[in-house]
């Protein structure tokens, strides 16, 4: 286990790892310090080649409660002396005073989330509102406990979805449904959210964690986490991508890279009918975009 002030982090021998967001007193309520905790994971912890998938859940009956609103100051810890533009955002990003005063906390959570070359899996146990909803969406599926509630509860706050929400939610459940969610704000059940396509299945509360692992073993075991890495890459940038071109161009090079890398020891295997042998690692995907 690594020391973690608000989460719980394991890794099992079949590289599955679970990460537990770990506030139950408080029903999980993100933090500033959690986001700083949840992107350092995924940007360090869950970027070791031992670490083949990773399952999100919230431990206690919660998933997450959404941002603690107890906190003082900006309980979103953003700095209120600032004036910013889209031009600082554009030109000083990476800014210290952008950095931390004015980029959405959420947000780079969720792009921490997306840019992991691997399979995240959401496995919502309860509650998951406003940034517990939305960080899910950049996890490539979710599954959902009977107990849980769903909701993009930011209208009732006088706030706008953030985590890239508004780049995530309509690629999965499409923009009718998107924007009926946010505009009514209401707390969906787990039935309304797999009506909406927004998880992919709805469990008793003792059979989510197992299910969850049992997806997660297979998509990794005996599987290349290069091409699986290269795959998910793929999926995201060239579903957004204008032209089909864009898609032949990226695809062309992965399946190069691909084909003289593990793709040699796939052909082989299968010609030898025996179980692959892959040795590609993940933290070494080719540049293909």
């Amino acid at each position: 286990m690594s020391a973690y002030e608000t989460l719980g982090w394991s890794v099992d021998e079949d590289g599955i790892a679970t990460l537990t967001l770990d506030r139950p007193d408080a029903l999980n309520a993100f933090t500033v310090t959690m986001a700083r905790e949840l992107e350092q994971v995924f940007r360090t912890e869950a970027m070791d080649d031992a670490v083949r998938a990773v399952v999100v859940t919230g431990a206690g009956r919660a998933f997450c409660a959404g941002m603690d609103l107890s906190a003082e100051g900006n309980v979103f810890g953003l700095d209120e002396s600032l004036s910013p533009t889209p031009a600082d955002l554009r030109d000083r990003l990476d800014d210290p005073e952008i950095a931390d005063g004015v980029r959405d906390t959420g947000g780079k959570v969720t792009l921490a989330i997306h840019e992991l070359p691997k399979p995240v899996i959401a496995a919502i146990n309860g509650p998951a509102v406003g940034i517990g909803a939305t960080m899910t969406l950049a996890m490539d599926l979710r599954l959902a406990s009977t107990k849980a509630r769903i909701g993009f509860v930011f209208g009732r706050l006088g706030i706008v979805p953030e985590a890239a929400s508004t780049w995530f939610l309509p690629r999965i459940v499409g923009i009718q449904q998107a924007l009926e969610w946010v505009y009514s704000a209401e707390i969906l059940t787990a039935e309304q959210a797999l009506a909406g396509r927004l998880v992919r299945s709805v469990h008793e509360p003792d059979e989510l964690l197992p299910a969850a692992y049992e997806l997660a073993r297979s998509f990794v075991v005996r599987r290349s986490p290069v091409a699986l890495g290269l795959a998910k890459q793929l999926l995201y940038r060239n579903s957004a991508a204008p032209h089909p071109l864009d898609a032949h161009r990226a695809d062309s090079l992965a399946m190069f890279y691909a084909s003289v890398g593990d793709g040699k020891e796939g052909v082989a295997a299968f010609r030898d009918k025996r179980e692959p042998d892959f040795t590609g690692r993940a933290s070494e995907l080719p540049e293909v975009f």
